[in-house]
């Protein structure tokens, strides 16, 4: 059976299916149960269907007993990035295209950042394993070169996607743009307890941003509107992995004395001293250590 000869809730819950194995390496048949709220013997005449369709892309792992992707694994639907991302942020808009009508005009700027699927793939395949990989990187800094990382999580900073990852040869845990990965390659080697997610300080740490309206500004009822605070502030946590790509990417002024234009900042973070110990804060508008050179 093709794709198009399916009815629209089958194909659902095909797409479903291979985005689980495409994405996770695995798939439980309470995944399609729980998604879907099927019965058992629905979810059989679905795998079955599935691997009429694409006999190479799983096997059934007798000790896990799990289905696993295999390594010959190609997808059968075709899936747009963007879905595919808001699926693995949010554990919804499954990479089918619905096809459904726009009913209000709503546009958007383009993304420019679109990464490859192939990569993403093996890169959530590996944090879901716990498992290192081997990858090409091309850095702005110093060029291409091979790199030995334990994948453990994925991040957006607004505008485009991160991995987050222990790096083996640095020894510590960094930030790789997505787009300049290629070449993945799943090493059977295990990942040890220092080199997973619960080890890296900066990720489990969470710190709470105070934002107000930038006090240079002459109207600062409309920062307070657009931002919908409450007395004057909004407070955001975020890891202390992320808080630098958050503040940037609102160009929120960080400096301890407001000293940026507020033209172009119309936020102020107020507790600048949240930052301390927050790597990423080098990323942030304006602000500088204490004890550093303005």
């Amino acid at each position: 059976m093709q794709s198009d000869e399916m009815s629209q809730v089958q194909r659902e819950r095909l797409a479903h299916l291979e985005l689980r194995l495409y994405f996770t390496g695995e798939l439980r048949r309470s995944d399609i149960e729980n998604r879907f709220g099927v019965k058992p013997a629905a979810v059989s005449r679905d795998i079955s269907l599935y691997k009429e369709m694409a006999p190479h892309n799983l096997h059934y792992d007798l000790v896990q007993k799990v289905y696993v992707a295999t390594p010959e694994f190609k997808p059968v639907f075709e899936m747009r990035p963007d879905r595919v991302l808001s699926w693995l942020a949010h554990g919804f808009g499954d990479g089918l295209e619905l096809g459904l009508k726009q009913h209000a005009v709503f546009e958007s700027p383009p993304n420019l950042f679109v990464p490859n699927l192939e990569t993403l793939a093996a890169l959530t395949r590996a944090i879901c394993a716990r498992k290192p990989i081997s990858m090409n990187y091309s850095s702005a800094s110093s060029g291409v070169s091979k790199r030995e990382v334990v994948p453990v999580a994925l991040a957006d900073n607004g505008l485009r996607l991160h991995l987050r990852a222990f790096d083996r040869k640095k020894q510590t845990f960094g930030d790789f743009v997505l787009t300049r990965i290629d070449h993945v390659v799943a090493l059977d080697s295990k990942s040890q307890d220092h080199e997973q997610i619960a080890a890296d300080e900066q990720w489990t740490r969470i710190v709470e941003l105070q934002l107000a309206a930038h006090p240079n500004m002459q109207w600062p009822d409309a920062a307070e509107l657009d931002f919908g605070m409450i007395d004057g502030v909004l407070k955001i946590k975020t890891r202390a992995a992320m808080a630098g790509y958050v503040l940037r990417r609102w160009s929120v002024d960080s400096s301890t004395n407001h000293s940026l234009d507020p033209s172009s900042h119309h936020l102020w973070l107020r507790n600048p001293k949240a930052l301390y110990g927050v790597e990423s804060a080098v990323l942030a508008p304006g602000f500088v250590l204490e004890g550093d050179d303005e």
